[in-house]
């Protein structure tokens, strides 16, 4: 690994895959060395002689999946960054819930893979993967990044979650429960068994006839009994100067 430019790993079971991969990599300035496996196993046994900064990771493989391979540099030290390249768009939860930087579906296109190594460049300079702090969305092809910090409240529509912005909404392949554990430190708590709020961006409490509801971005969204008084205990808590609580 260099001070400026990255040292990636490909990992991919069919050949041409891998070499084309490769070969896209190597167009990109940011990239000084492209190393290629052919399989998780031999990753592993490459990835403990030497370090890398990301890992570009095929997720169907013989023997060790790449889901497996990611869990394992999970839980690495200093674990590279890791994009999630695949054929297949139902591994997305997964790719989530591992702190996953990208995850670009076959066929690869030039642009698409700039971004993704423009992720791996954010999350080396800033010690800790980006998907922590936003979440890709496509939208016609076109992916985009919605920052979590823009998200006022998140709504489940069955194992897919929608992201409600100032500028519109967003449909994720990502269960409610997912976003619920892996966004609570960042001040998201349930309401509802199918809404999750942003507490930064609750503008009011209102209690009509023992019924709660609060108001964010606008929109007012009802609270159930069974957590309204968490989310009335958390509000005043983060009202309170010095109080600690949530977020």
């Amino acid at each position: 690994m260099t001070a400026d430019r990255l040292t990636v790993l490909v990992v991919d079971d069919e050949r041409p895959a891998l070499e084309e991969l490769r070969w896209l990599l190597e167009r990109d300035g940011r990239i000084e060395t492209v190393l290629t496996s052919d399989s998780a196993t031999e990753a592993l046994r490459l990835l403990q002689e030497r370090g890398v900064d990301a890992v570009f990771l095929d997720i169907r493989m013989p023997g060790l999946s790449g889901v497996d391979l990611a869990r394992v540099l999970h839980r690495f030290k200093v674990p590279p960054a890791v994009v999630f390249v695949t054929a297949h768009d139902d591994h997305a939860v997964d790719a989530f819930e591992l702190g996953a930087v990208d995850y670009v579906l076959k066929p690869v296109r030039d642009d698409r893979l700039a971004e993704a190594v423009r992720r791996v460049v954010g999350a080396r300079a800033g010690g800790s993967a980006p998907a922590d702090d936003d979440i890709a969305v496509e939208l016609g092809g076109v992916t985009r990044f919605v920052p979590r910090s823009s998200v006022g409240y998140v709504e489940a529509q069955g194992d897919y979650a929608r992201l409600h912005t100032p500028t519109g909404s967003h449909l994720v392949r990502v269960p409610l429960t997912t976003l619920e554990e892996a966004w609570k430190d960042a001040g998201f708590v349930r309401i509802h068994r199918s809404l999750l709020v942003a507490l930064q961006h609750v503008k009011e409490v209102r209690m009509d006839a023992g019924r709660c509801t609060v108001v964010v971005g606008g929109v007012e969204l009802g609270v159930s009994r069974r957590h309204t008084r968490e989310l009335r205990d958390l509000l005043v808590r983060r009202a309170r100067p010095g109080t600690p609580g949530r977020g």
